[in-house]
């Protein structure tokens, strides 16, 4: 079963249970894939559904800092739980430790030695990462070890 038929059956299961969180976060992630989908004439692979995911997820972090800072902890809990839903469907993130040991061996193959070679480490490392760290967790890890 790949992603996508495993989101729409659990949308099936939310709605059978009455997981309102749970049903309508899917139902935003379906309509974020199908529009990609539409949008470019394509159909999304896992590897395109996972960044569609990791992007949702963003989006509700910053979400969640935005109602933070406005007092609004309880659209803040609202958004962590739509996180919490998400992640679900995302491999287990990596250790720092693990991230840092991997983006080592890739700067190592490359004989990336300084910020200018940040790009391609970076495109380097991605796919070997996909699902399991954000961009933004990859490129301060990289720029940390490159300095």
């Amino acid at each position: 079963m790949n992603l996508k038929e495993k989101i729409t059956e659990e949308v099936k299961d939310a709605m059978r249970s009455g997981n309102e969180t749970k049903k309508r976060t899917l139902r935003m992630t379906q309509a974020a894939i199908k529009q990609i989908e539409v949008d470019k004439r394509i159909e999304l692979d896992d590897e395109g559904v996972m960044v569609v995911l990791q992007k949702e997820i963003k989006i509700r972090k910053e979400a969640v800092e935005e109602s933070r800072s406005a007092g609004r902890e309880d659209l803040a809990t609202a958004a962590e739980a739509e996180i919490n839903v998400l992640k679900a469907f995302l491999p287990e993130e990596l250790s720092p430790d693990a991230l840092r040991e991997l983006a080592g061996l890739v700067i190592t193959e490359l004989k990336a030695n300084s910020m200018a070679d940040m790009g391609k480490v970076i495109k380097e490392l991605m796919p070997k990462v996909a699902g399991r760290a954000s961009g933004a967790d990859v490129s301060a890890m990289v720029r940390s070890l490159l300095q």
